[in-house]
């Protein structure tokens, strides 16, 4: 039996196709237009999935779409209503797209299908998916769910219980009052881009201090024991206007909303340090609330505020659950996932057997490959310099010495991620051990913000002897933050002590610095040979030569643009970057031996972040 889900027209838009149960081939939308967060119909995406499935439209058993667009324009409506009239302008912008597309879902879907697909169309509820994405692929046969995002139709967090192959929401919190639009207000109070700019705002917390939770607390929502809140509105702009916050907003943190793309202050890093601590403090709150309503000692967890994986890694090392496991492409596009699997199990009632340690997310190795032979055949063309390895003991041998070499390395290899998260599949990879790299991928690869931190891949088998973790635990999808381990910090000298802010950058802090965050943190990725064997043997290989298991694993993209898929977009941010090697598959480039390789400079607003 096949089963399409698909997510569309709010944000990252995305298909997944599961095959009797099994995750089959999963996409976003963006990943082949090339626009981030594409929320278009992911006609292109659907295409894949049905490519990689082998089947045509007449053979989809039932298609389903990732949330109750009716529901959600009452919800519209009746906020528009309420707000009038000042909500008008809001209105009037987003009622072309409702009348044109969002309303007439089963027509858009019947195009996309080539008006082949002859079955039925389900609509789930948007938080209904969002927990069967994070029960049904987990290795839990029962467990505790949370669900956090912006809004679906009206709810903005839910909690149940997933038994076997049956999920119950049993609670839930409504909009507006929102934990992700609440952290959504602030990413766009500090200059960031809303629905894209949260991890930068997560990112830039460390460096400030959380002065203005107080109030926060105080002023703008009313926070109960059990994590449950009302927010204050008169504060907020989203329900009536197109920005997130209002004028009043700024009485309470000395002045008005940062403009974007001009230079960050100590304000906004204390804003985001803030923002950061309550948000904590509200996951935590309701986490222990979760855990003694539910006596549940597994816990999943989806939604847009999942992919705080500094929260999620709070509530691991409380040890409110016993184990944790978050869906990797937590977000809307994980939707698709979560609508499929909720026809598969919720509503077909086909048996779920969960052993408790493996997962049936395949890694979230779920997007489009390339053989050898298409690579070859792409480079050829471009007239590309490269070394093609038949044995693959001597590429490991290779790219591991490259690495070792401080030489900054893209890496392609077998199917794309599912998910924000670039886990192996379309990493930039490189040496942690060096002081210089995470400066260096900021600047003159990523093109972007130098206080952004890197994360790093571990060798599982090693992961409790740098980290601060259990012995052997498992953090695959790059979700969980956690301490670095003090025996593998340095010691700061007084000096170094007093600085703030980006100053702190100047400072090692561990062995690892380029992966360890200037609170001593680190977003952690466990390699198995299980779910990653490729790199897995890349970095034994890697320990070897160096005695460090740990190396940085950041997206293969550059600042703006979606994480690459195909071998033409790795060729070109080769090109387009200063990347020093380009693996695809078992064919090795290096960047100065391209034709008419060059060095890149850095423009001038990211190199107002640069130090020295």
């Amino acid at each position: 039996m096949n089963i399409l889900g698909i997510s569309a027209f709010y944000h990252d838009s995305a298909a997944c196709l599961v095959r009797d149960g099994e995750l089959t081939a999963a996409a976003q939308e963006e990943r082949f237009t090339r626009k981030k967060h594409d929320h278009r119909f992911p006609q292109h995406a659907i295409d894949y999935c049905m490519r990689e499935a082998g089947i045509s439209p007449e053979e989809l058993d039932y298609v389903a779409f990732y949330d109750k667009p009716l529901v959600k324009f009452e919800r519209l409506l009746e906020t528009y209503l309420s707000f009038a009239p000042a909500g008008f302008q809001s209105f009037l912008a987003g009622m072309p797209l409702w009348l044109r597309q969002k309303l007439h879902l089963p027509r858009e879907m019947d195009k996309g299908l080539g008006n082949r697909y002859k079955g039925r169309y389900v609509f789930t509820d948007h938080h209904e998916s969002h927990a069967a994405s994070a029960f049904f692929p987990s290795p839990f046969q029962e467990a505790a769910i949370l669900t956090l995002d912006g809004v679906g139709e009206w709810a903005t967090a839910t909690y149940g219980t997933g038994r076997g192959n049956k999920i119950e929401l049993t609670h839930e919190l409504k909009f507006p009052h929102s934990l992700g639009l609440l952290y959504s207000a602030f990413t766009y109070f500090t200059g960031f881009k809303v629905n894209s700019g949260e991890y930068k705002l997560m990112g830039l917390a460390p460096y400030g201090k959380p002065r203005f939770k107080d109030v926060m607390l105080d002023k703008l929502l009313d926070l109960k024991a059990d994590g449950s809140f009302r927010m204050d509105m008169s504060y907020f702009n989203y329900c009536q206007g197109l920005t997130m916050t209002n004028s009043r907003m700024d009485e309470l943190f000395e002045g008005p909303a940062r403009t974007p793309e001009t230079r960050i202050t100590q304000r906004e890093m204390d804003i985001a340090a803030s923002i950061q601590a309550v948000t904590e403090e509200v996951m935590l709150r309701i986490a222990r609330h979760v855990r003694q309503e539910t006596g549940m000692k597994n816990l999943v967890m989806a939604g847009g505020v999942a992919l705080n994986c500094v929260g999620n890694g709070k509530v691991l090392l409380e040890r409110i659950f016993d184990n944790i496991w978050i869906q990797p492409a937590a977000g809307d596009a994980g939707g698709a996932l979560g609508a499929a699997m909720f026809v598969w199990h919720q509503l077909l009632d086909n048996p779920r057997v969960a052993d408790g340690v493996h997962d049936f997310q395949r890694g979230s190795f779920l997007g489009p490959r390339y053989t050898n032979e298409q690579i070859k055949q792409f480079l050829d063309g471009m007239d590309a310099k490269y070394r093609y390895y038949e044995d693959e003991e001597e590429l490991v041998e290779a790219v591991a010495q490259l690495i070792a070499s401080e030489k900054v390395v893209g890496h392609m290899y077998g199917h794309m991620e599912f998910g924000p998260r670039a886990l192996g599949g379309r990493s930039i990879i490189g040496d942690a051990r060096s002081p210089h790299m995470q400066s260096v991928m900021n600047l003159k690869i990523k093109f972007r913000e130098s206080f952004r931190p890197f994360a790093p891949c571990v060798l599982q088998e090693d992961v409790d002897e740098w980290f601060e973790l259990r012995p052997n635990e498992e953090s695959p999808y790059m979700l969980l933050v956690a301490p670095v381990q003090p025996k593998k910090r340095l010691p700061v000298d007084e000096k170094a002590a007093g600085l703030t802010g980006i100053d702190l950058l100047k400072t090692q802090r561990s062995t690892v610095p380029a992966i360890t965050h200037v609170d001593y943190s680190a977003r952690v990725q466990t390699i198995d040979p299980e779910r990653n064997g490729r790199l897995h043997r890349l970095m034994k290989k890697f320990k070897e030569k160096t005695g460090c298991p740990v190396i940085i694993n950041t997206s293969f993209n550059i600042r703006g643009e979606p994480i690459v898929c195909t071998p033409e977009h790795a060729y070109r941010c080769l090109m387009a970057t200063n990347m020093d090697v380009l693996v695809l598959e078992n064919c090795v480039l290096l960047k100065e031996e391209q034709p008419e390789a060059k060095r890149h400079e850095i423009d001038d607003y990211i190199a107002q972040f640069e130090l020295d």
